[in-house]
Formats: C-alpha cells, structure tokens, sequence
C-alpha cells in the first residue's frame, strides 16, 4: 500500500477547542517556539520564564493546562508543582513536566509530586500537541466521574455573602471546568444542540476570572503603595520631630 501524500493531506490543528496554557521555562527560544508551534486560532499560549513569574500567573487567571521545566532559577519546577498540588485551587490543574532530563529519578520525582505527564527535550511539538490534548481531556473526563469539583453553593448567586478572594476564583474556575467536563460528556448530537451555548458559559466564566483576578491584584498593589506612603509619611514625622529636638536643645544651650 502506498504510503499518504502528505502534501495533498489538509493541515489541521491539534489543539482545536478554547485553550489557554501556560508554559513555564527558563529557555527564552523554547518559549518562543510553544507559542508559534503550540498556538491555534482556539489555543491561547502564555508564558513564564521562571517559577516565581509562573506562580504569579496562577493566582491571576485560569489555565486548562501548565508545561512546566524542572530546572528553573529561583523556583524550579518541582518546587511549583508541590506548591500547585498542595493548592485548593489549583490541585486538579493538568501539568505536564517539560525537561532535557529524561532519567527514571526525574521521571519518578516528578509523577511522585503529582505530574499528569512527562515531556523530554528536544521537542517533538506535533507529538506534545496530542500529549496536551490527552491529558486535558482525561482530567476533565476524571474530574467528572470522580467528582473532585467542589459543588456549587445553592445560593442564587452562587456565592454566599460572606464570600472572600478565594471563593469567587473557585467559583469561577468551577463553572470553567464543569463547562469542559459536559462538553466531553455529552452524545455527539447534544454536543452538536449545546456545544454553543457551553462555550459561551465558558469563555463568560473565564473571561470573569481574569478580570476579577486583575482588579485582585490591582488592589492588593494600591494597598502596597498606601503602605509605603504611611511609612514615608511616619518617618518625615519622624524626622520632623528630631529636628525639633536638635532645635530645643540649641536653644537651650543658648540660654
């Protein structure tokens, strides 16, 4: 039998649903190749140089996957997985361990800490592209069945009143993953009724999310900024009231 002609196949997109992951590594061309090889018109690729920036990404917004490296400065790879499974927010987020390292100590380490799956360097991205995919749709397909989601508050607004930072981001990252969890639940012909109406509640939620975890953020700076305008202000008072000090004790000696 003859083998295909490639040339005449339709090129088509591994990663065709709404994505948007993470790839966290040190490397500034390997990050430049994920977003150009991993990247579809429906995946959104971000990323990170360094474990630090990664877990600052992670508290802002929602990922459907992370591509984490192993050997990283300041926080590596390991460090941030721990980190992310210890997490309440963040335990089911797939991560697949991206490393030159391909020694059953790394391999071992790495699944022990909670890794979905294990990549190694050079990249064969047409083959991760699928490894992604898998992993993505396994979790949600598990996540699902074994009912790891927390379930939604029966309030009508979802939310109780007492609510904190932490609840809404679950609330919403919720609503996110049990959006792609009945996608990939559904018959073919529901699929087919649903797919965009579900994909409206996603993309609402996810964008939600990211806006809420911008303003989060944008608070917590305004609350460091009036912090050290406070102490700007204490120690000019401060100062202020050396002088004076100095200026009683002249005048003392004057007298």
């Amino acid at each position: 039998m003859a083998a295909p002609d490639n040339r005449t196949t339709p090129w088509t997109f591994v990663l065709d649903e709404p994505l948007r992951i993470l790839v966290v590594d040190d490397d500034p061309i390997l990050r430049e190749f994920a977003s150009v090889y991993l990247g579809t018109p429906s995946a959104t690729i971000e990323t990170a140089c360094d474990g630090v920036a990664a877990r600052m990404r992670l508290g802002q917004a929602a990922y459907d996957a992370l591509l984490l490296d192993i050997e990283m400065p300041q926080l590596d790879g390991f460090s941030l997985l721990e980190e992310i499974r210890s997490d309440e927010r963040l335990r089911h987020l797939p991560v697949i361990m991206l490393t030159g390292h391909d020694d059953i100590a790394s391999i071992d380490r790495a699944y022990q800490l909670g890794a979905n799956s294990f990549a190694t360097k050079p990249v064969n991205w047409r083959q991760l592209s699928y490894q992604i995919r898998y992993v993505i749709r396994t979790s949600r397909t598990e996540g699902l069945q074994a009912g790891s989601h927390d379930p939604l508050p029966e309030s009508g607004s979802g939310l109780t009143p007492g609510a904190t930072e932490h609840d809404v981001r679950n609330f919403l990252q919720s609503v996110i993953h049990r959006a792609d969890a009945l996608k990939q639940q559904l018959p073919v012909n529901d699929r087919a009724r649903f797919s965009e109406q579900i994909l409206g509640l996603r993309l609402f939620a996810q964008q939600a999310f990211s806006e809420y975890s911008k303003a989060a953020w944008s608070s917590t700076a305004d609350c460091a900024h009036r912090a050290e305008v406070a102490d700007q202000r204490n120690a000019a008072v401060e100062n202020r009231t050396i002088s004076d000090r100095k200026s009683d004790n002249v005048q003392d000696l004057q007298l």
